[in-house]
C-alpha cells in the first residue's frame, strides 16, 4: 500500500482565518454586551455577573464535549460552534433585560467553547509533535487578530452621545453575529479523514482523575486559567474603568486592540524566544511581569502610559496560552488529549465564571481598578507554578516538512494518531 503523507498546512491556515473571524465576533460582542448592560442600568456587580454567566454553560460542557471529541471526528464541533455564536450576540442585541441579557451571554460562550474545543483538537491530531508549539502559537493568532479587530469595531459603532448606548450597542451586537456568520467560508476540508477514522479506532477512555494526576497537567491548567482570566476581565472591565475615568468608547477599543496586536508580535517571535530562553523561564518571566503591569493598571496612570502598560502586557499574555496548549497536549495520556484540552478549557471557564463575580464584588467595595490588584496576585501564582512544572516540556528543534508515514497494516490501528 503505498504511503500516505501528513495533511498540509492549508487546514491550518484555513482553521486561523475561521478563528479570527469567530473570535473577532466575540471579542466585539463582550465590550458591547457590557456597554448594552450599562445602558439598561447595571452596576459593576451586574457587570461582573454577566461576564460570570459567559462561563457557565462551557464549565459544565467541555469534558463531555472533549470526551466526544476524543471518540470522533473535530470538525463537526466548529459550525455548531459559529451557529451559537452568532445566536447569542444577535440576541444579546435583541435584549431588554438584565437577565436575557446574561442568557445570551452564556450561549455564546457555549458557542466559543464547542468551537475552540474543535479547533485545538484538530491542531493536536493533526501536527507532529515537534511542531506544535509552532502550530498552536500560529493558531492562537487567529484569536489574536479577532482580538485586535473586535474592541475597535464595538469602539467606533457604540456611541455614549443623546443617550445613544442602548441603541448602539445593540447594533454593535448584530453586527458581531454577522462577522461570526463570515467564518463559515473558511471551514472545508479541514479535517484529515484518515486522522479522524484512526482516532475512533484508537481512543479510550481514560479517567479524568489519571489526566489530572498527570504532571505538567495541572500547571498547564492554571497557567491557561490565570492568563485567560487576565484578557477577560481586561476586555469585560477596561469599559467600565474608561467610564469612571472619562475615556471615550473609541479610545478603550484601540487600547483592548493594543494589547491584541502585541500579543500578536508575541506569537510571531515565540519559536526564536523558546529557543533562546527555554519554556520555563520564557513562561515564569512573562507571567511574572504581566501580574505587576496588571495590578498597575490600578494607578491613575494617563491614556498614554494606560497604552504602554497594555502592550507590554499583550505581550506577556501571549505567551501562556499556546504553551499552555502544548503543555497540557504532551503531558497528557495520548488517548485522552481532547479531554485534557477539555479541563484545560474547564479551568478556562471556571476562571471565567470566579474571576469576574470575584472582579463584580471587589469593585463593588473597592473601586474599579481593585479588580486588576487581584489579576495581579494570579499572576504571579502562575509564575510560581510554571517556574515548577509548567514548563518542563523540551522545546523541540524546527524541523523540515514532515516526511511520508507509512500507512497502517491492514486491520491493525495506527500506532500514534498524528497529533501525537
Amino acid at each position: 500500500m503505498p504511503p500516505e503523507p501528513r495533511p498540509g498546512r492549508g487546514w491550518l491556515l484555513r482553521l486561523v482565518i475561521a478563528f479570527a473571524f469567530a473570535q473577532g465576533a466575540v471579542s466585539m460582542a463582550r465590550p458591547a454586551v457590557s456597554y448594552r448592560a450599562l445602558s439598561l442600568g447595571a452596576d459593576e456587580r451586574a457587570i461582573g455577573v454577566i461576564a460570570g454567566v459567559y462561563a457557565l454553560l462551557p464549565l459544565f460542557a467541555a469534558v463531555p464535549l472533549g470526551r466526544r471529541t476524543d471518540h470522533g471526528r473535530c470538525a463537526p464541533l466548529l459550525p455548531v460552534g459559529v451557529v451559537l455564536i452568532g445566536g447569542g450576540c444577535a440576541l444579546s442585541g435583541t435584549s431588554d433585560s438584565l437577565a436575557a441579557l446574561a442568557a445570551w451571554s452564556g450561549v455564546m460562550g457555549l458557542g466559543h467553547l464547542c468551537f475552540v474545543i474543535g479547533a485545538q483538537s484538530l491542531v493536536a491530531r493533526q501536527s507532529a509533535p515537534a511542531d506544535q508549539d509552532r502550530n498552536f502559537g500560529h493558531f492562537t493568532i487567529g484569536a489574536s487578530l479577532g482580538q485586535l479587530v473586535g474592541p475597535i469595531a464595538a469602539g467606533f459603532v457604540i456611541s455614549e452621545q443623546d443617550g445613544a448606548m442602548a441603541r448602539t450597542s445593540a447594533l454593535a451586537l448584530l453586527v458581531s453575529a454577522v462577522v461570526a456568520a463570515v467564518s463559515f467560508t473558511s471551514l472545508w476540508r479541514i479535517e484529515h479523514r484518515r486522522t479522524a477514522v484512526t482516532t475512533r479506532k484508537e481512543a479510550q477512555k481514560v479517567p479524568v482523575g489519571a489526566i489530572l494526576r498527570t504532571r505538567g497537567v495541572p500547571a498547564g491548567i492554571f497557567i491557561s486559567l490565570a492568563v485567560l482570566s487576565a484578557t477577560d476581565i481586561l476586555t469585560a472591565y477596561l469599559p467600565v474603568v474608561g467610564e469612571h475615568r472619562g475615556i471615550a468608547p473609541a479610545t478603550v477599543g484601540l487600547l483592548l486592540s493594543l494589547r491584541a496586536a502585541a500579543t500578536i508580535a508575541c506569537r510571531l517571535v515565540m519559536t526564536p524566544m523558546l529557543r533562546r530562553v527555554g519554556r520555563t523561564a520564557l513562561l515564569s518571566t512573562t507571567c511574572l511581569l504581566g501580574g505587576l503591569l496588571c495590578a498597575a493598571i490600578a494607578l491613575p496612570v494617563p491614556v498614554w502610559g494606560l497604552a504602554v502598560m497594555l502592550a507590554v502586557l499583550g505581550f506577556c499574555l501571549g505567551v501562556g496560552q499556546p504553551l499552555s496548549m502544548t503543555t497540557v497536549v504532551q503531558a497528557a495520556p495520548a488517548a485522552a488529549r481532547s479531554t485534557a484540552l477539555a479541563l484545560r478549557l474547564t479551568g478556562n471557564r471556571l476562571g471565567q465564571v470566579a474571576a469576574p463575580a470575584s472582579a463584580g464584588l471587589i469593585a463593588g467595595v473597592a473601586g474599579t481598578a481593585a479588580p486588576f490588584v487581584m489579576l495581579g496576585v494570579l499572576l504571579l501564582g502562575a509564575a510560581g507554578l510554571g517556574l515548577r512544572g509548567g514548563g518542563r516540556t523540551a522545546v523541540p528543534a524546527p524541523t523540515e516538512p514532515d516526511p511520508p508515514v507509512p500507512a497502517p497494516r491492514r486491520g491493525a490501528a495506527r500506532a500514534e494518531r498524528d497529533a501525537s
